[in-house]
Parts: structure tokens; C-alpha cells; sequence
């Protein structure tokens, strides 16, 4: 018998039972503020403050701040830590659930995987959206899908034609704690302008007659919806006629319903 010391059992992994992740990468902070450039007079809400990582740096750049944290704990040591920041005002309350600002805002965010569909639905799918502009980080394959040229269904091709969705960088696991299975991705969503009004309700037509029917040629697609059947329109969007509706980008959608309003969309086109 060997007098050496039995190995030790390997140390099993602390449990995380709130399922939650909190970015502690100060560069990947910097560069998710730096993105959104938030300044003196803008508004600019984070969901879920947590201990503050982006809080207190968030702060630092004069815009108005609204953290919101649902768990005490974390609400109260935020108010203790910046106490003397003025632009701050720290609410306790659920990012699924909270009001979110009337007049524009912005938003940085380090987003819990488990509640992201909920929250960009609150964020984007609104065509009354103050939103201008959102940095968030966010689970790497949601991210992949929400940046897609084609989305795969009318609702992510409904935020995807109203905001620019540009995937800035991929955020290793290791830059949380504790560190998730996957990694994330740094999030970039900027308002397009011109989908307001009549545009905004042409292209929510548009998207639900394509992913309706995502077999149908454009040109029928857009026929259903206008009436007639707008070539030259098609043309100048860069759209095939004969291309099948469900390989239509959101992109293209969206300048469609931008040339058909412009045009006023009452004239057949002849061409």
C-alpha cells in the first residue's frame, strides 16, 4: 500500500441558483458604453443595475440615468454607492414589468438570458417606441438570430426592419461571474428613421403577408397587401419579382414600405 495522501475530490461548481450573470469585464463595459454614447441631456435606462458594474461608468458620462433592479439587496447598496450622483435614480422594480420612458431614451444593459425575448419585445416591437438606441449584452446565439439578413419569423423582422441590429463583438463567459456555459455577444440597435405613420403600418402588412405565405413570389405577396403590382417600386428596393417573400430581407422590406408610401400608393404601376 502506497503511503502517499489520496487526491482530493474535485471541487463541484457553486450552484447559481437566481440563474444570473454579472458582467465584470470593465473593457467590455467601456466599449458597450462607448457604443450607445450616451451624453449630457440623454436619457438612458439599464435594466437590471445589479451591483452597479455599469451604473457607476454609466453615470460618469452626465446622462440622466434610470437603474432599474428588482432585488433589494442590490437597490440598496447602489443608493448608498452613489448617493452623490445627481443624474441617478435608482427604482426598484422588474425590467419585464417596469414603465419605460414616453420620450426617447436609450438603453445599456447587460440582459439575463432567461428574460431577453421578453424585454426586446418591451424595447422593439411597439410602433410607438421612444427607443433610439440600445448596447446590450446578450446570450451569443440569440444574438446570431436577431442579426440574421432573413429573419426566421415576422416578429424578428419587424424589429430587424424598424433597427438596425449589428452584432458588435462576441463577450467570452469568462468575463462574468459566475461564468455561464456560453458566451454572449455585445448588441448594437439603432433606430432606422422613416418607419413611422403610414410606412410603419405598410410594413407590418408587408411582414405578416410574406411570413404568412414565405412561398409566395413578392410581387403576389405585395399585391395582396397594396392592390396592384408595384414593379418599379420593387426595382429600385432591389427586390426580385419572382423571388419567393421568405427570402426578402428585412432591409428590403423595410425600403419598400418606405418607396410605396412615398409614392402614395394608389397608382398601378404600369411598368
Amino acid at each position: 500500500m502506497s503511503g502517499s495522501r489520496p487526491s482530493r475530490p474535485a471541487r463541484a461548481p457553486r450552484a447559481n441558483p437566481s440563474g444570473v450573470h454579472f458582467l465584470v469585464s470593465r473593457p467590455v463595459v467601456r466599449q458597450l458604453i462607448r457604443s450607445c454614447a450616451p451624453g449630457p441631456g440623454d436619457l438612458v435606462v439599464e435594466l437590471g443595475a445589479g451591483a452597479g458594474a455599469i451604473t457607476v461608468p454609466l453615470a460618469a458620462t452626465g446622462a440622466r440615468v434610470i437603474a432599474v433592479e428588482r432585488d433589494p439587496a442590490f437597490t440598496g447598496r447602489l443608493r448608498t454607492r452613489l448617493a452623490d450622483a445627481g443624474n441617478v435614480r435608482v427604482v426598484d422594480g422588474d425590467a419585464r414589468t417596469i414603465a419605460l420612458p414616453r420620450k426617447p431614451f436609450l438603453v445599456v444593459a447587460s440582459i439575463p438570458y432567461s428574460i431577453s425575448t421578453v424585454l426586446l419585445r418591451r424595447l422593439l416591437d411597439p410602433r410607438a417606441t421612444a427607443l433610439r438606441r440600445a448596447a446590450l449584452v446578450v446570450e451569443w446565439g440569440f444574438a446570431r438570430r436577431l442579426t440574421a439578413a432573413v429573419p426566421r419569423s415576422a416578429e424578428l423582422a419587424w424589429w430587424a426592419a424598424r433597427f438596425d441590429l449589428r452584432l458588435v463583438r462576441r463577450v467570452a463567459a469568462r468575463c462574468f461571474q459566475p461564468a455561464p456555459t456560453v458566451d454572449s455577444a455585445h448588441l448594437l440597435i439603432e433606430r432606422r428613421p422613416g418607419l413611422g405613420g403610414q410606412a410603419g403600418q405598410l410594413l407590418r402588412a408587408l411582414l405578416d403577408a410574406a411570413y404568412g405565405d414565405p412561398h409566395r413570389p413578392v410581387l403576389r405577396v405585395v399585391a395582396r397587401v397594396t392592390g396592384y403590382r408595384p414593379r418599379r417600386p420593387l426595382a429600385r428596393c432591389g427586390i426580385d419579382p419572382v423571388a419567393l417573400a421568405g427570402t426578402v430581407t428585412a432591409r428590403q422590406w423595410a425600403a419598400l414600405a418606405v418607396e410605396l408610401t412615398r409614392s402614395g400608393n394608389s397608382q398601378p404601376d404600369a411598368g
